[in-house]
């Protein structure tokens, strides 16, 4: 992991990814944000320092995003833009029709890092809409692919049955949800972990007593202390907000640090609690 300096006052960890690609480790998420929000929170975004936006097409917010992106003097070259495939588009052909139509709502030529949204397996169609993913990385329409709610049983049948291997799986992540045993697997295949709902949808974890007393020691939010908690794990992580003070909040997590024992004391909240669907179970399209 290297450390990037912008901006003179903000800084930004980035992580390799394994097939070469720097990613910032700290994105902007923009999962239930309208579409004509998105704009306004992007630019926000993008002003504050995030240069890494996370949305999908089941978002339906990415003419919004592109939208910001095309008003944004950021460069193109310096942005890291993921978008995913719907269940309802999986399958080979329907899947490279899909991410045609995801580029055209963005207003781009390329994405960084395209993803399978949910496997499914109802379907047993993510085998194929993974290679799919790899036709277009292979055609240099995408920069790197991925996965999202994998569990280690689907992650092995891509490993088993597809070529390249994904860089990251984007899942739900957050203290009360740490997610142990997949980590220890994605780490051991050189795939990083992502988390969706780092902030447990600014939920309960928020108030937890031990979160409070460590943001209270650091002079910090117990949003921020969970946030370096997960940059401290070398997990990735998108947290979303519409709020302008928000946004800004969660980009400064770079000033400080938590100790090892702050670390193993938030490490020992997992419950095992999940705000979102289990992914062998979730089968909706």
């Amino acid at each position: 992991m290297k450390l990037y300096f912008f901006k003179g006052e903000c800084q930004m960890n980035y992580v390799t990814l394994n097939n070469g690609l720097k990613m910032p480790q700290l994105g902007f998420g923009v999962w239930q944000v309208e579409d004509n929000q998105a704009t306004d929170a992007v630019a926000k975004a993008l002003e504050v320092g995030y240069t890494s936006i996370d949305t999908a097409m089941i978002y339906k917010n990415e003419k919004g995003v592109g939208k910001a992106l095309q008003q944004s003097s950021v460069p193109r070259e310096e942005l890291f833009i993921t978008t995913k495939v719907w269940n309802t588009d999986q399958g080979y052909e329907n899947t490279l029709r899909a991410f045609d139509e995801s580029l055209e709502r963005l207003g781009l030529d390329y994405v960084d890092l395209y993803l399978i949204h949910w496997p499914t397996p109802e379907y047993d169609q993510y085998v194929d809409t993974y290679k799919a993913l790899e036709k277009l990385y292979k055609d240099g329409r995408v920069k790197a692919i991925g996965v999202c709610n994998f569990d280690i049983e689907h992650l092995e049948r891509i490993l088993n049955e597809c070529e390249i291997k994904p860089v990251l799986n984007q899942v739900e992540c957050h203290p009360y949800l740490i997610q142990s045993e997949l980590k220890e697997f994605c780490a051991k295949h050189d795939i990083f972990v992502e988390a969706w709902s780092p902030l447990q949808q600014g939920g309960e974890v928020l108030k937890n007593e031990s979160v409070m007393k460590i943001a209270e020691a650091h002079g910090k939010t117990p949003a921020q202390v969970v946030l370096r908690w997960h940059l401290q794990n070398n997990t990735i992580v998108i947290p979303k907000s519409v709020t302008p003070s928000r946004i800004e909040e969660n980009f400064n997590v770079f000033d400080f640090e938590l100790s090892t024992n702050e670390m193993e004391e938030i490490n020992k909240l997992n419950r095992n609690e999940r705000k979102g669907p289990k992914p062998s179970e979730m089968n909706v399209r």
